[in-house]
């Protein structure tokens, strides 16, 4: 059934893209459209299969990884990922989107596979390393072809959509985000569960089917290194599609130029070097406003997305068991809701503004991080209902500043660069919490959601003061829009 909805959705998420045409594109330039950014949208889904599968590896592996070490890998990933784009972002301006996609699907499929080797050897005593040490620096090799996803996708949206439906399609992006975490969650932990030595009579053919091919014989262990080569093979099955279908341009898909009217409108022909991308960013206010706010959503996401599936595994919550054993399935209906919602009003009430949705969510996780704070012990279905509607603004934020607002300001030319930047803010946020909330969850769990609250309200603020930012290309051509609509009636002679 769990598996139904999220296929309705995915239904809902294609439905919506095709009924959202404000600028009639033709039928073909949809479809066609539609099959460039659909798979490069699986493959990013699938990607965050091979990122958050260490969260549930941690949880199968027991004391051998505990929340410390989980902390420092999970930090040596993040940064990684978060430093990597001052390279990868320019790297993607330059090269397109496509090779960016490529780059990036198989040398994480590789990296996921040394991890499923390392804890193989590891769990059948073949080799004595320390699983944080030997994990962070894998795991900081994932992250880094991980950095290449996002950018890669952004930068292929930019010469397709326009920016009056870059709202819709930042709702789209954050719906695959939020798949990915179900993906993740669900689909991880179900690997990890179907990985258990010890099957029962009453196992499933697919339980069955993955001990066989991943289990050792009479070994009696766990095959939990399945949690990373499975996510490894669907990653480089999608990157394979992605080679033969996607096209950087509508030119080199055999349509004429397209004008998406950002940042870059006018000034295409212009070459940039590596500095001037750099510099488009870390001199501009708006810019580093934008990545501020997305390192705040970096603590929120993460800092529940992680942090609540290891907190109701340490700490029981009964009558709330339904978020725990389907925490991936809720994640992924929310983040769908947040991204929709933040981007449809993006797009349709407040004229392609960002900072008003943004602005809200902050808002709302403000409110709900304290609530949760409060009911954290007393009522887990209130903390439970607190960590999915904090994610769910989380991934609004998300889909609006790293998969809109950037590529907006950025232009097509900077694209990458300017989106890479900003999501490398959300992944220092992301290590920020790792480290912090390692400590003080090993303190007190009580102190977990209070640490979200300073980065709501630094979010709320800044949003607040970039409230009415929009590109100067398209505010021209909104203005321009909006008079051809109001010339028809006006007085003739």
């Amino acid at each position: 059934m769990y598996l139904a909805v999220i296929v309705l959705c995915l239904a809902g998420v294609i439905g919506i893209y095709f009924y959202n045409n404000p600028l009639r594109h033709s039928r073909w330039f949809l479809i066609r459209r539609f099959i460039n950014w659909f798979p490069l949208g699986m493959t990013y889904a699938f990607l965050y299969m091979g990122r958050y599968n260490l969260t549930v590896s941690k949880a199968a592996l027991g004391t051998l990884m505990t929340k410390q070490d989980f902390g420092w890998i999970a930090l040596a990933g993040t940064w990684t990922y978060a430093l990597s784009f001052v390279v990868n972002g320019p790297l993607v301006d330059r090269i397109g989107g496509k090779k960016g996609i490529l780059i990036g699907a198989f040398g994480s499929a590789f990296a996921n596979v040394v991890m499923g080797l390392l804890t193989y050897l590891v769990l059948t005593n073949q080799l004595h390393v320390r699983l944080v040490t030997a994990f962070s620096a894998i795991y900081a090799l994932n992250m880094y072809f991980q950095s290449y996803g996002a950018v890669s996708i952004i930068k292929v949206k930019a010469y397709w959509f326009h920016v009056r439906e870059r709202g819709v399609f930042g709702a789209i992006f954050g719906s695959l985000i939020s798949i990915g975490a179900y993906f993740a969650f669900d689909w991880g932990q179900s690997i990890a569960d179907m990985t258990k030595a010890d099957v029962g009579p009453d196992a499933s053919w697919l339980h069955r089917l993955i001990l066989r091919v991943f289990a050792l014989k009479g070994g009696g262990v766990d095959a939990t290194w399945a949690v990373f080569l499975i996510p490894a093979g669907l990653i480089a099955f999608w990157g394979i599609i992605d080679w033969c279908l996607v096209k950087d341009t509508p030119e080199e898909a055999g349509f004429p130029p397209f004008d998406a009217h950002d940042a870059s409108s006018g000034v295409m022909h212009i070459e940039l070097t590596k500095m001037d991308l750099l510099r488009k960013v870390f001199t501009s206010p708006l810019m580093l406003m934008i990545a501020a706010v997305e390192l705040t959503s970096g603590v929120f996401r993460d800092g529940i997305t992680n942090w609540y599936f290891i907190f109701s595994a340490e700490v029981k919550q009964p009558g709330a068991e339904f978020f725990q054993e389907h925490w991936g399935w809720l994640l992924c209906i929310f983040g769908i809701i947040g991204g929709f919602s933040a981007g449809l009003a993006s797009d349709k009430l407040f004229k392609s503004r960002r900072g008003p949705p943004v602005a809200v969510c902050c808002g709302i996780v403000l409110l709900t991080a304290l609530a949760m704070s409060a009911f954290l012990y007393s009522s887990p279905l209130v903390a439970g209902s607190a960590g999915v509607l904090i994610v769910m603004c989380a991934v609004g934020i998300t889909s609006l500043m790293s998969g809109t607002a950037a590529a907006d300001f950025g232009g097509r030319k900077a694209t990458a660069t300017c989106m890479g930047i900003v999501d490398g803010f959300a992944y220092l946020g992301s290590g920020i919490q790792s480290v912090c909330l390692a400590a003080i969850t090993a303190w007190s769990w009580r102190m977990w959601p209070l640490f979200l609250v300073p980065f709501a309200i630094t979010g709320l603020v800044i949003a607040i003061k970039i409230w009415h930012a929009l590109p100067a290309a398209t505010r021209k051509y909104i203005a321009e829009v909006e008079e051809r609509q109001v010339a028809p009636s006006a007085p003739i002679g």
